[in-house]
């Protein structure tokens, strides 16, 4: 080989190591958002994904290093990057009946959550992670095949490690802030075995790799024909209306129609977040014909409660209640009780993280943030703790119902959260949480 070939050689090896982190980082974001809405997002679930990763990446270490040492030709590198392409186009496909196969079958087991997610993790990335951990010792061997002398063997390994580090970086932040928002979770992940297969073209410069393209195009065409929602609405008596992904959740939208004792069908919109183990909205349908705030209450739900917290202390009248921060206002139930029984003037500063989730309010629960109907109820797309360490005013009422299913995030719940909290309340002011409650 020429010096000017060798020179050509190793920038191509250079720059398939960064492009193939970003692959591997970027597969490794879409592990967490494809098993939310089965297992939620807990951290025994990102250790799943975290520790599960870890293990596939240890063992495809060691598999690239021993096959380049065996055949350490640059043909077989780009052969398996375009098996990990392949792979990752095949997973949209088997990951519904695999995961809500694991779900149904552990519902019921201590950890089921956790030891379903981890049976998940193994049987839909364990190949692709394990092919694309494969590259950078085969192309530290590659390199090292042209070296002049053992002392070029540190800078090489180092030069490699740093590059697929810096690609991984670039996969990790590319895919969490700007794919998954924006086109979703399984359109990503079709996306990088797109990325891959013709990174793998490129490579071999062979015609026939074209199959692998032609492939990964025709699945994901026939993907977007076949297959509808993500899946069905996670509650009784309910249809889907809508489903997203944001930032932080898998979102749906369901009404549900439930029949009460005399015969009567109440319609109601609910949002649920995730794996769908309790609702974080309701709102009932029926408010829109009667304006009644008795028809925005839930039949005794958690959130009716936040509206008569103000009473815990005897003699107040409803007109000293002028003002709530609520932090983890979901798509606005809370705060529209409020607003219907102590009037449109009510102060009300809502604390909700995921954008989404407000704008989700806005379009299907008749949120009413930012509008004439209610012109001091604002809406603030933060983290609670963040805002009420930052925000200025005092409240009657302080209204907590975050919850990163199934527990109230823990640094909402520290001692020194509570006296921040009391810190913003006023003289006669009232703090209310929402703990969720048993089954019994």
């Amino acid at each position: 080989m020429t010096k000017k070939q060798f020179a050509v050689g190793e920038r191509l090896l250079l720059a398939v190591v960064f492009l193939a982190g970003i692959g591997t980082l970027g597969i490794e974001m879409v592990m967490p958002r494809m098993l939310a809405p089965f297992f939620g997002t807990s951290q025994p679930i990102w250790a799943v994904v975290i520790g599960m990763t870890l293990v596939y990446l240890a063992i495809g270490y060691r598999l690239g290093g021993l096959v380049a040492d065996r055949r350490p030709d640059w043909r077989l590198l780009f052969q398996l990057i375009g098996w990990a392409g392949l792979s990752c186009a095949v997973i949209p496909f088997i990951a519904r009946p695999i995961l809500s196969t694991a779900q149904g079958a552990l519902r019921n087991v201590a950890a089921g959550g956790f030891l379903a997610a981890l049976i998940g993790v193994i049987l839909l990335f364990a190949i692709p992670v394990t092919l694309m951990a494969m590259v950078s010792p085969f192309a530290i061997r590659l390199q090292l095949r042209y070296a002049e002398d053992i002392e070029r063997a540190g800078r090489t390994a180092g030069t490699i490690s740093a590059l697929s580090t810096i690609g991984s970086i670039v996969g990790t932040f590319l895919t969490v802030l700007v794919l998954i928002p924006t086109i979703g979770v399984t359109s990503t992940l079709f996306l990088f075995a797109g990325f891959l297969v013709v990174l793998s073209l490129i490579g071999l410069r062979d015609p026939r790799g074209l199959l692998l393209v032609i492939t990964v195009i025709v699945l994901a065409g026939a993907y977007q024909l076949t297959t509808g929602v993500i899946k069905a609405a996670d509650c009784r008596s309910c249809r889907l209306i809508a489903e997203f992904e944001s930032d932080y959740n898998y979102i749906q939208v369901a009404e549900q129609e439930l029949t009460y004792s005399n015969g009567v069908v109440d319609r109601r919109r609910v949002l649920i977040l995730n794996e769908g183990l309790a609702f974080h909205s309701i709102y009932r349908l029926k408010y829109r014909e009667t304006g009644d705030p008795l028809d925005l209450l839930t039949d005794g739900g958690p959130w009716d409660y936040f509206t008569v917290a103000p009473y815990l202390y005897p003699e107040t009248d409803p007109a000293d209640v002028r003002s709530l921060a609520l932090l983890g206002a979901a798509a606005g139930s809370i705060a529209q009780q409020f607003l219907a029984i102590y009037g449109p003037d009510t102060i009300i500063d809502a604390v909700e993280i995921d954008r989404k989730i407000s704008e989700v309010g806005r379009r299907y629960f008749d949120m009413t943030d930012s509008s004439p109907k209610a012109p001091y109820f604002t809406t603030y797309n933060e983290d609670a703790r963040y805002w009420l360490a930052t925000t200025d005013r005092r409240y009657d009422v302080i209204g907590m119902d975050a919850y990163h299913q199934p527990y109230i995030p823990f640094h909402l719940t520290t001692v020194e959260f509570f006296r921040e909290v009391k810190a913003k309340l006023n003289p006669r002011g009232v703090a209310v949480v929402n703990a969720g409650r048993p089954a019994s």
